[in-house]
Order: structure tokens, then C-alpha cells, then sequence
């Protein structure tokens, strides 16, 4: 059976969540690609439409950027698994976006925004996410 990407209970920290200050707010749920570098750092829903979800998105491109995202079309990427025997690709099959199910946020999404932007993916490397509130405090004292 497919892992359920969000659970009535992350759902209901997301849309209590829809109010709330993203600077000191953490994200509730990290969504993965189990191939590639694709990241989610969902911290919140529309109470209207649980759908729409707001997080910190990096497709793995080098260009995280914070941004709105659907939930009905995280759920539908299908992830293709290839290996190469000599000059030929093969493709083995497909698999679905995961939830990490040991994610606990230990900053407020703006902290991993900025240590993204600075690393160019969603990284949580304790130093850095360190230096980036760092960072981020020394900025809102100017």
C-alpha cells in the first residue's frame, strides 16, 4: 500500500498554520522525490481549499524559491526509476513522492529558505541552517 503523503494530522497543522508568520513558524512535512534532488518544505494550507499548500520547493535545479503548490498534483508525480545496461537506458518501473517520516523542523521556514537560497537546494545541514538564521537576524537589524 502507498504511503499516504499527508495524514489527517500533518493536515490539520498545516491549515492552523495558514495565519501564521512564516519567519518564525517551522515547516510541518517534508515531501521527497526517491530519485533526484526534489524537496518540499510544506508549512501551510488554505483552510478553504486544503489543496493549495504553501511551502519552500526545490525541483532540484539548483533554484529553491517559496511558493504555492497543489497537493492533488504532488500526488500524482510518478518518478521514473532507469538503469543503464552498456549503451541502453532501460526504465523499471515508477514510484510516487514520499513523505520523510522522521522530519522534524528544528528553524521556521524562513531559516531554510535562506540556507537554500545560499546553497542553492534545501539543505538541513545544522551549521548552515544556523548561519542562515544567523544571517537572516543580522538582516532584520538593519
Amino acid at each position: 500500500m502507498p504511503q499516504k503523503l499527508i495524514t489527517k494530522a500533518i493536515a490539520g497543522k498545516l491549515i492552523s498554520n495558514w495565519d501564521k508568520d512564516g519567519d518564525i513558524t517551522p515547516p510541518v512535512a517534508r515531501i521527497v522525490s526517491p530519485v533526484g534532488g526534489a524537496t518540499w518544505l510544506l508549512l501551510c494550507a488554505k483552510p478553504e481549499d486544503p489543496d493549495i499548500m504553501f511551502g519552500l520547493c526545490d525541483l532540484g535545479m539548483g533554484e529553491p524559491e517559496l511558493g504555492y503548490v497543489s497537493l492533488a498534483e504532488l500526488k500524482a508525480i510518478r518518478v521514473p526509476v532507469r538503469v543503464r545496461f552498456g549503451n541502453e537506458n532501460r526504465k523499471l518501473g515508477e514510484l510516487p513522492l514520499e513523505r520523510d517520516l522522521y522530519f522534524e523542523a528544528t528553524h521556521p521556514l524562513m531559516v531554510y529558505w535562506q540556507a537554500a537560497k545560499d546553497a542553492g537546494r534545501i539543505i538541513e545541514y545544522p551549521d548552515k541552517l544556523k548561519a542562515a538564521a544567523a544571517k537572516l537576524a543580522e538582516s532584520a537589524g538593519d
